[in-house]
């Protein structure tokens, strides 16, 4: 899974909020310096102001270090944890974590989803990923899934996020059902996707929510999606270079290739029956979308040019990898590992951004220590306090690279949470739920 996950202006949000186009896995500003003689928070990664993705950008970090066998500093994890709030959920950044949240506007899906992914990976923290996953079921929409915030209605990248969530806490996304109808997130995520009456080259992709009018189509939402309709999060065991085969776009055949019914007909509205079926769908699209801009996506940010979509790329990378579709993730994991196409100047001295591309490469079972000639891994460390340790396949240079001395040894209690994983995102805005929205945007800047 932003994603950067840097944040978006304000004014985003708003068109966000109110238009197709939902920012999760998208590009964004960079955030500014903080003003003043502000001080940054001890254990934060980043130099930038946290206002907008201060936990968003923290849970990426930690989730890419722990990935790639870094143990991340003690005081990186107690800063994350203490940013959550008494109910369980997550604000975008709390300046003053002794302040009480607002549980209406002041929480978000997408934050609270990221960061319940780094703490269940990281381990020792299972009170705070338990109390994480509470709010995300209080939360829950009567139709299955989430919106940004507590009430607000049901769009795929906040829904992808919470199942992101589910996942990497050690539970069913399809078991988590709203206490009003029972239905999953996966019953929304399957409404969003767009059918055999949409354009040839729309069908499989995923919108950003049910606005009035027909649905239209969102390479943020679908990248999203493509990872939750795989039931995974962000990170997950590599399946290598060589496992699996193209993914297979939606077929508007007279049936299904297996005879059965999947309710695809040339002439109908059709769409997937199953999840499995949404997922390859998506990754079709995917693969042919990139394939025809040159192997990355373009922006989706409202108004903004065509310009290549680093933070998006990355995560229909993690999306693609995360269905066994690894040859079709190389091309555009090389295309970012090209210097001249600009991924590593945008994701420079960005925790965030950095994150998304050792996660996209690890996902795609690439090394990030070696990514176009650069040590991601080592970049990544240098923007945050010093890791407690790096594993045997790193350079000890990596764990020297931190701005801080602490760290305590990471607890091996893992609270019965599992492993690593994960789900984009990114936060973007007034408080939206910066999740995915930021998702690895700086906009370019993602």
């Amino acid at each position: 899974m932003n994603v950067r996950r840097s944040a978006t202006a304000l004014a985003a949000l708003a068109a966000l909020c109110t238009a197709a186009a939902p920012a999760a896995f998208a590009d964004a500003s960079p955030s500014p310096k903080p003003s003043g003689s502000a001080a940054l928070p001890k254990g934060l990664y980043g130099a930038k102001d946290p206002k907008f993705d201060g936990v968003w950008r923290q849970s990426l970090a930690l989730l890419a270090q722990d990935a790639v066998g870094v143990t991340p500093a003690r005081s990186a994890i107690d800063w994350l944890a203490g940013q959550q709030c008494e109910d369980g959920g997550f604000a975008a950044y709390r300046a003053d974590a002794s302040a009480a949240c607002d549980p209406k506007k002041g929480e978000f899906t997408d934050a609270t989803a990221a960061a319940v992914q780094a703490l269940a990976a990281v381990g020792g923290r299972s009170a705070a990923v338990e109390k994480g996953v509470g709010w995300l079921k209080e939360s829950q929409n009567d139709d299955g899934g989430w919106g940004m915030n507590p009430g607000s209605p049901s769009d795929a990248n906040s829904t992808s996020a919470a199942v992101g969530a589910f996942a990497a806490a050690g539970q069913d996304p399809k078991q988590v059902k709203s206490a009003k109808g029972g239905r999953t997130p996966y019953d929304v995520l399957l409404g969003l996707q767009l059918g055999c009456d949409a354009k040839e080259g729309q069908r499989g992709a995923f919108a950003y929510t049910a606005d009035k009018g027909k649905p239209v189509a969102n390479d943020l939402a679908t990248t999203a999606a493509a990872l939750a309709t795989e039931g995974k999060g962000w990170v997950f065991e590599p399946a290598g270079k060589d496992a699996g085969k193209a993914p297979e776009p939606l077929d508007c055949g007279s049936g299904s290739k297996d005879g059965k019914d999947d309710k695809s007909d040339k002439s109908g509205s059709a769409k997937p029956a199953k999840v499995t079926e949404a997922a390859r769908a998506a990754a079709a699209y995917l693969a042919d979308t990139m394939a025809g801009h040159g192997s990355h996506l373009l922006s989706a940010m409202p108004g903004a040019e065509d310009q290549p979509d680093f933070g998006g790329t990355a995560d229909a990378i993690v999306a693609l990898a995360a269905g066994e579709h690894s040859a079709t993730a190389a091309k555009p994991l090389q295309w970012l590992q090209n210097e001249k196409n600009g991924a590593l100047a945008w994701a420079k001295g960005d925790p965030g951004a950095l994150a998304k591309l050792v996660l996209a490469a690890h996902a795609a079972g690439a090394d990030p220590r070696s990514f176009g000639g650069v040590d991601l891994v080592q970049r990544l460390n240098a923007t945050g306090p010093k890791p407690e340790s790096v594993s045997a396949s790193g350079s000890q240079a990596d764990s020297d690279e931190g701005k801080d001395k602490d760290g305590e040894k990471k607890d091996d209690d893992k609270g019965g949470v599992g492993g690593v994983w994960w789900t984009v995102g990114v936060f973007a805005v007034a408080g939206i739920g910066i999740g995915f929205l930021l998702s690895g945007r700086k906009k370019q800047q993602l």
